[in-house]
């Protein structure tokens, strides 16, 4: 098939563009300008467009240059991911019959800033053809905002490659995210559950165990320039700078053996835009329990009670006693990270994943969805 993949610059979008090359599909990945991308890697046959215009004026000013690109390349397949952004920008070029793909945050966040923004987004997704979601949550999030189903096409890994991996690990027992550092994903109520969990564990004579604890946070800033410095600033407070670390971004390649390396993956988002939750995916392949917040995507992924525990999000005493609950039962800890690989291999395995959206291609140039 010849296949046109509308996004933004992300590893997100890396990936679907880089499945289907390899699959042998003729594939374009158009995106907004933007000052590099060097950080990603495509495939060779990969062809990439990127537009004149930056966003998010972008996503106005290339409507016409992406018509005529989309009207001279005579795909088979436009797949548009995003519906605020793109989803504008493919309404605006009049790419009526294109697959958009919902992220979470166009869906969850957007339209509710604003009476415009709302009906931006209903345009949005009424105009396209064909809809897509990688959660149930967020399909029925969309069936709030518009009377229109969309197939399920999870975001899941590769468990060629996220898997239990037999590395020596260091001793320390190490409690580790793997998120973009805002807000919205609650890093400070896990580094404030983490404290807590310390000073209980002092406070029950079990200064040992409290000494050997650490907790690794890996991710790039996102939207707030100064949130890296907010969270140094309270790891400071907390008397814990050699013990709560801000690791910074990583390519995907060399998570699994971080992942590996944890003792207990933690999330704790604070939002529903959390809407797939594939970082708890990464660390159940890997064959890690995890603690996350009951946010709709992590509690569509984890199975509560036996591949991880879900905490009320936001609430931090809860959280810091799920930690407890993990780290003093070691035998529950290791059989929730087992029962993390199965489901992960029978649900989220990303070929099977390509496998479901590759059908869905098909559909579409037979005739419809």
């Amino acid at each position: 098939m010849k296949i046109a993949l509308i996004g933004m610059v992300s590893t997100h979008m890396m990936r679907w563009v880089n499945a289907f090359a390899e699959r042998g599909h003729d594939v374009t990945f158009i995106t907004c300008k933007v000052a590099t991308s060097s950080q990603y890697t495509y495939h060779q046959n990969v062809k990439i467009v990127m537009l004149r215009f930056a966003a998010p004026l972008g996503y106005y000013l290339n409507a016409g240059q992406l018509k005529r690109i989309i009207k001279k390349g005579k795909f088979d397949v436009v797949n548009v991911h995003y519906a605020s952004g793109y989803g504008t920008l493919a309404r605006r070029a009049k790419l009526k019959g294109a697959l958009l793909n919902v992220w979470g945050s166009d869906v969850y966040d957007f339209p509710y800033e604003s009476a415009f923004k709302m009906r931006l987004i209903k345009k949005n997704l009424n105009y396209c053809k064909y809809l897509a979601s990688t959660s149930k949550c967020m399909a029925m999030q969309v069936k709030k905002l518009v009377d229109r189903e969309c197939r399920i096409t999870p975001f899941g890994v590769d468990t060629r490659v996220f898997k239990p991996l037999n590395i020596k690990k260091s001793g320390k027992i190490i409690f580790g995210t793997v998120k973009a550092l805002a807000p919205k994903y609650g890093i400070a109520d896990t580094i404030n559950a983490f404290v807590m969990l310390v000073r209980k564990l002092e406070s029950e004579g079990k200064k040992e165990l409290a000494d050997n604890l650490y907790y690794d946070i890996y991710g790039k800033v996102y939207d707030d320039a100064t949130y890296d410095d907010k969270l140094r600033q309270l790891i400071k407070q907390c008397g814990m700078e050699g013990r709560i670390a801000l690791r910074g971004f990583v390519p995907n390649e060399q998570l699994p053996e971080i992942l590996n390396g944890f003792t207990l993956f933690n999330c704790n988002s604070t939002c529903d835009s959390e809407s797939f939750g594939v970082a708890a995916v990464e660390a159940m392949a890997c064959g890690i329990a995890v603690q996350v917040s009951d946010a709709e995507g992590f509690a569509e992924v984890v199975e509560d009670k036996v591949t991880g525990l879900l905490s009320p999000k936001g609430d931090v005493e809860a959280i810091c006693q799920n930690m407890y609950e993990l780290l003093l039962n070691t035998d529950m800890r290791e059989a929730m990270g087992k029962a993390g690989v199965e489901r992960v291999k029978k649900l989220y395995d990303w070929q099977s994943n390509v496998d479901e959206m590759e059908k869905i291609y098909t559909q579409i140039v037979n005739g419809g969805v």
